[in-house]
């Protein structure tokens, strides 16, 4: 099975916006659109992106959110738009959250709404109220999607936070069915592809700023069930690292955004590609934008690495 993983994509449209719009949270966003975001993540990368996508086969795909910058409907509506036009279709593309699509509260309506395809569950893998912890637990995460040898296991970490911050949380809910999903005895032998979007490890898990705040409990459910890989995005980077696992370490994996342009050559647009034969995973590479021809290749200062 051969896995793309991107992320961060930073999809915009104001169309339709009103200045009222903006009297909220967004305006830190319009701000930073007009200052430096709108001239470094660029829609046509991800026209490229899907080109080179389409044309490279894949069995499946996995975005680990910031689809939108602004959270606005018309922007999801603009963004899906670009995902419908991936040939595999939303049976075989899984879509989570990120803070951005919850830059405001009603951007998770939006989200699950617009996007309802590309993050439903599997029949039989749907949450009930028994598996409810509090009256605000959102019953429809964690999402299980399983393909052949490999279980895609997608979570939510996007909430509204208050102004200048970009933290996430899973919760106590949504951990104890994790750990449920990752245990349940129908993966038995099959790769669990775990995908978050805020990072998991390192000094960038903890910041308190933008960070995950439960990032050590969900480190305690890896420890104890294991997982075959950990993939996130929000920090733009080829981010690699690793949690303790109950035999051996997970990997974890975050990509540089999908779109981004700009003179640092080590951010510029990625997406990660996976091998597994059968429920082991092989290798992994990055695929890189270049802008000057529209296309994507195999990235030649990240070889493939064997896992």
């Amino acid at each position: 099975m051969r896995l793309a993983h991107f992320s961060d994509l930073h999809l915009l449209s104001l169309d339709g916006s009103r200045l009222i719009d903006f009297a909220n949270k967004r305006w830190i966003g319009r701000l930073n659109l007009l200052s430096n975001r709108s001239r470094h993540y660029l829609g046509e990368a991800f026209d490229d992106m899907i080109a080179d996508v389409n044309a490279q086969g894949f069995d499946h795909i996995v975005c680990t959110g910031d689809v939108t910058n602004l959270a606005f409907a018309q922007e999801f509506r603009h963004a899906k738009a670009k995902f419908d036009r991936l040939a595999l279709g939303p049976a075989n593309i899984t879509v989570i959250p990120g803070n951005h699509d919850a830059y405001v509260e009603e951007g998770v309506g939006h989200f699950r709404a617009i996007f309802a395809d590309y993050c439903s569950t599997d029949p039989g893998w749907a949450w009930t109220d028994a598996d409810r912890h509090d009256a605000n637990d959102d019953l429809h995460w964690p999402i299980v999607r399983v393909r052949g040898d490999v279980a895609i296991i997608g979570m939510s970490t996007s909430l509204e936070t208050a102004w200048f911050s970009a933290w996430g949380r899973l919760g106590p809910g949504q951990r104890a069915r994790l750990r449920r999903a990752l245990t349940d005895a129908r993966l038995a032998g099959k790769a669990r592809f775990v995908a978050i979007h805020h990072p998991v490890v390192g000094r960038r898990a903890t910041n308190a700023i933008r960070g995950l705040r439960d990032h050590a409990e969900l480190a305690a459910i890896i420890a104890a069930t294991g997982a075959s890989v950990i993939v996130h995005g929000h920090e733009h980077r080829d981010i690699r690292g690793a949690l303790p696992g109950p035999g051996s370490d997970v990997p974890v994996l975050g990509v540089p955004s999908g779109t981004y342009a700009a003179s640092d050559a080590t951010r510029t647009a990625r997406y990660r590609v996976f091998e597994f034969a059968g429920a082991q995973l092989i290798s992994h590479h990055l695929r890189v934008w270049r802008r000057e021809t529209h296309t994507f290749e195999v990235d030649p200062a990240e070889p493939a690495v064997a896992a």
